[in-house]
């Protein structure tokens, strides 16, 4: 049978990248697309995002809206070092293995990998590589980026980030969070975005929108002084300066500036959660890591997913392993879910 491009109800559980613009979002891009709006972010919606960003993560709070989430990583990360700097990161982490060197080519800083096994960092990690400093021999480790929800989709406890923080301010350095999935993990701690990462003692953030229903954009949350200082400097040399600027923010705006982004976040992580359950309940595949957000890691022959991917798009995480990702987004329906379990079954059997 052949699929038509337009056909929106065929859904896989490739990446939250994958899903259709969420309706409000469209509507408030239409509403945007009236009339003149002064360019360059001086329009009124860039305005009134940077009220309930304020809103969300102090007064002292600032946005920045980019094209994408690995401008505003190199962006971010750049704005809290100096030529000579370096970051520590988890190996898993997006701007170590799915950026292509983009904060080493583009940023120009130095990315100092340890090894996880869950994704997530601890002080004790981070201090493999928190050394050498006044050594010109060494880029110099001035600055911790973690990912919330991690790549691996699990979970920093508000208690794990802030001993990270603490533990990192200790040693001189700075803390970015990429946030790219910060509504999943908000929505499943139950807590405010600004309870997590202002609270916590985040010095910058990557504010997510593609994965959680917007078309394009996504935001650079300065919480610290310093960073901010630079920013508007550093975003027009990285190309992500966007003149229509407030079609990115009339987007985050529709996401921020009301619960959509809780609702379509807890939304994904319930149909993870579901997906989950009953792949526990099935014989022949196993859990890797916790579902703790929206995404589902598992280990089963390759051979089975081979066939399963054939009726439904997902990506190896690692093929030598046997293991496989499932995402799922604000659109996942539960058929979704319980058509992809049903296939899953039938391979399984055939195998």
């Amino acid at each position: 049978m052949t699929t038509s491009i337009h056909d929106s109800s065929v859904r896989g559980f490739a990446s939250d990248n994958y899903s259709g613009v969420h309706p409000e979002v469209l509507s408030a891009l239409t509403q945007a697309n009236g009339g003149h709006q002064v360019s360059y972010g001086d329009d009124q919606y860039t305005e009134e995002l940077g009220s309930v960003v304020a809103g969300h993560f102090g007064e002292g709070a600032t946005i920045f809206p980019v094209f994408n989430g690995t401008g505003a990583n190199v962006i971010a990360l750049q704005s809290l070092l100096p030529r000579w700097g370096a970051v520590i990161c988890a190996a898993t982490a997006h701007i170590n293995v799915d950026e292509n060197g983009a904060p080493e080519r583009m940023g120009g800083m130095k990315l100092l990998s340890v090894p996880s096994t869950d994704g997530k960092l601890t002080p004790e990690l981070i201090d493999m590589e928190a050394w050498g400093w006044g050594d010109e021999h060494r880029a110099q480790p001035l600055a911790v980026s973690l990912t919330q929800s991690t790549e691996t989709g699990t979970l920093y406890t508000l208690e794990e980030l802030r001993a990270i923080t603490d533990h990192a301010h200790s040693l001189g350095m700075r803390v970015h969070m990429d946030g790219a999935r910060i509504s999943n993990a908000a929505a499943a701690l139950g807590v405010g975005l600004g309870e997590m990462a202002t609270g916590t003692g985040i010095d910058i953030l990557t504010l997510g929108g593609t994965k959680n229903g917007i078309m394009f954009g996504e935001g650079i949350v300065t919480l610290s002084d310093g960073p901010a200082e630079s920013m508007k400097y550093l975003r027009k040399m990285n190309m992500q300066l966007a003149s229509k600027m407030r079609f990115i923010s009339a987007q985050l705006l529709a996401l921020y500036g009301s619960d959509l982004w809780l609702t379509s976040a807890t939304h994904a992580n319930a149909m993870a959660a579901r997906l989950s359950a009953a792949v526990e309940a099935t014989d022949g595949v196993e859990l890797v890591y916790p579902t703790q957000s929206n995404g589902v890691f598992a280990e089963l022959p390759n051979a089975v997913a081979d066939r399963l991917r054939e009726r439904f798009r997902f990506y190896d995480w690692n093929r030598a392993a046997g293991q496989v990702r499932w995402m799922c987004s604000f659109d996942t329906t539960e058929a979704d879910v319980d058509s992809f379990v049903a296939a899953l079954s039938e391979e399984l059997a055939a195998n």
